[in-house]
């Protein structure tokens, strides 16, 4: 079995129950063992509409996942992209670009797939293209994996996270550490 992070968001609705859900989702697929869970981060949204920085109820709830599995780097991408639809995520038929940005039910991606480096043109990237620039990936994955190396940049989560110089506000949700039982 290869270790995989996810970084799972949310900023639609019950976003707490959207990330129990997700991973709910996770733990039904064969192939999949959960095995953490990080604490949840309140996160400012990276690009936002006029006024959504202002309104606190816009901003993400996201933590990290670490999995064991079994499954393929595009198989695993199918089915959480499938986790994503069951539990109410539409996908934009915006730009690219444009849809990055835009509020949803559930966001999951696939951040590290063991030492793996990926890059498939189903816009499949392993690792993730932008986690060492955002603070909403890093420091949730700092819980989980502070001592893991990116396998391209040669540096710790850690490391990382102490020269990150993405602004956004991540802080600590109201929650208890442990949010989620399984």
């Amino acid at each position: 079995m290869t270790r995989v992070f996810l970084s799972i968001g949310s900023n639609l609705g019950n976003r707490v129950e959207h990330l129990r859900g997700a991973l709910y989702g996770l733990m039904a697929v064969n192939g999949i063992r959960l095995l953490d869970v990080s604490r949840l981060y309140e996160t400012e949204p990276w690009e936002s509409t006029p006024g959504q920085i202002v309104n606190r109820a816009c901003w993400f709830l996201n933590c990290v996942a670490a999995i064991e599995t079994t499954l393929a780097p595009d198989v695993l991408l199918d089915r959480v992209q499938q986790i994503e639809s069951d539990l109410g995520r539409v996908r934009s038929t915006a730009s690219p670009e444009a849809a990055r940005y835009e509020p949803r039910t559930l966001d999951i991606d696939i951040l590290l797939y063991g030492e793996q480096v990926v890059s498939a043109p189903d816009d499949l990237h392993i690792p993730h293209l932008l986690m060492h620039e955002r603070g909403f990936v890093l420091r949730p994955l700092a819980d989980l994996a502070p001592d893991v190396e990116h396998p391209i940049l040669y540096q710790t989560i850690r490391e990382l996270l102490e020269t990150l110089e993405d602004d956004h506000q991540v802080v600590p949700a109201d929650l208890p550490r442990h949010w989620f039982q399984p």
